[in-house]
């Protein structure tokens, strides 16, 4: 008894003295080169000849040994927007940049993060003529080992980058012929992971490509009257959401009492279904949703709008796709209670015969089962792919990479994921 006192008084003491930690994101936009009106953006040629992996020559001790460049983009109100992602070796660390070109000089302005930490700082990186840039913006750009050194500096917060950076290009990045899903958990990262938007939010679908993600998990609920909305839990609760007022399972509220008075951790609301897909299919390059079914009841309603937005991506021409998740059997059981359910795409957590008995897509394991190669292997056989879950650590991701067959990874770190497989040879 008096142990357990004990553990009771000292959780009450850890609580009350537990940090709220958060990410200052630095200011970026004070570069006067970059701002320059005869700064011009730089073209598709140009963007996709800088992609590769890069040996770094200088903070090596810092980032580690090598990093990933990987261009992306995101659409807003008609307007495309490019950045560029560096992935480091160390720290699940990388960096997000906007890139222009004034007077023959490509810039690249913007802010590193590490993960295993609240450390982030500006970040400001320059190609000169004779280290590469006239070669990438040229019309037919040639890049071969060492023909182009980027070199800037970065620094801590809000202050100036003092610290030299420096990398040189090294080989094209892993390109297997065999497509493999880099996919992010909770539509980009946990809140949780100080991120700058929300988990399961539209601002964090259009966010997570800049982590290196190829598609997105996201995980569907309804509301009181049947909307399928983003919630991860299943109650309203402080680590998801601002304090409102209003607590409990959030099926207990319709979707306008959520709309009006809930808003997640950043401020944005809690969004549809509906929403969700229409920002992957309209404002993201990703090609593939994970949609893991978080409640008990009829899937019918989902398979309703994974279809209208599976007939929308192919109208522009977009290769998506979208799987409903099975997690558990009671999934499985309303999943197979479809008319139409062996032609309705899925993605299966349980057995390998039930992922026949459904005639799911995917496989997923969860990654305390190991590699399975074996049993990757018979997935395959069937012609249907295998993912593992949820898979944060960087030495596992490293591990399963360079010895497991899987065909994708889900991930709260897409960013370690993207460092670990375009490296891999």
């Amino acid at each position: 008894m008096k142990s357990i006192i004990t553990i009771f008084f000292l959780s009450c003491m850890f609580l009350s003295c537990k940090k709220t930690f958060e990410v200052i994101m630095p200011d970026s936009g004070n570069w006067n080169l970059f701002n320059a009106p005869a700064a011009q953006r730089l073209n598709f040629a140009t963007r996709s000849a800088m992609e590769g992996v890069y040996n770094m020559t200088k903070s090596t001790d810092f980032f580690g040994a090598m990093v990933v460049i990987k261009w992306n983009y995101i659409i807003k109100e008609s307007d495309t927007s490019f950045h560029i992602s560096g992935f480091f070796e160390k720290d699940i660390a990388y960096f997000i940049c906007e890139g222009k070109q004034l007077n023959g000089i490509i810039l690249l302005n913007g802010y590193w993060r590490k993960m295993v930490s609240t450390e982030t700082g500006i970040m400001r990186l320059t190609i000169n003529p004779q280290e590469g840039a006239i070669n990438l913006l040229s019309s037919n750009p040639i890049i071969t080992s060492g023909s182009i050194t980027i070199n800037g500096a970065f620094g801590n917060g809000h202050a100036d980058p003092q610290i030299p950076i420096s990398f040189t290009y090294n080989r094209k990045l892993n390109n297997s012929p065999t497509p493999f899903q880099i996919v992010a958990h909770r539509s980009g990262g946990r809140t949780s992971d100080l991120l700058p938007v929300s988990e399961n939010s539209v601002e964090m679908i259009l966010k997570t490509p800049e982590f290196g993600s190829t598609g997105i998990e996201i995980d569907v609920r309804f509301t009181k009257d049947g909307v399928p909305i983003l919630y991860h839990d299943n109650k309203l609760n402080i680590r998801e959401i601002q304090k409102c007022g209003l607590v409990g399972p959030i099926e207990n509220y319709t979707y306008e009492q959520l709309s009006t008075f809930v808003r997640l951790i950043h401020g944005e609301k809690i969004p549809t279904l509906r929403e969700a897909l229409n920002a992957v299919v309209y404002q993201t390059d990703l090609s593939f949703v994970w949609l893991d079914t978080k409640y008990v009841g009829s899937i019918a309603p989902v398979a309703a709008i994974q279809e209208e937005f599976l007939q929308k991506a192919a109208a522009k021409g977009r290769k998506l796709d979208i799987l409903i998740g099975l997690p558990g059997k009671d999934q499985l059981t309303q999943f197979l209670a479809l008319p139409n359910f062996s032609n309705t795409p899925s993605l299966c957590e349980l057995s390998v015969k039930d992922v026949e008995k459904s005639n799911a897509k995917v496989w997923a394991p969860r990654f305390t089962e190991g590699t399975q190669n074996d049993q990757v292997a018979n997935i395959h056989a069937l012609n249907k792919k295998a993912f593992v879950w949820t898979l944060d650590v960087p030495e596992f991701v490293t591990s399963f990479i360079n010895n497991g067959h899987f065909d994708g990874i889900l991930s709260n770190f897409p960013s370690c994921v993207a460092y670990n497989y375009y490296v891999h040879q």
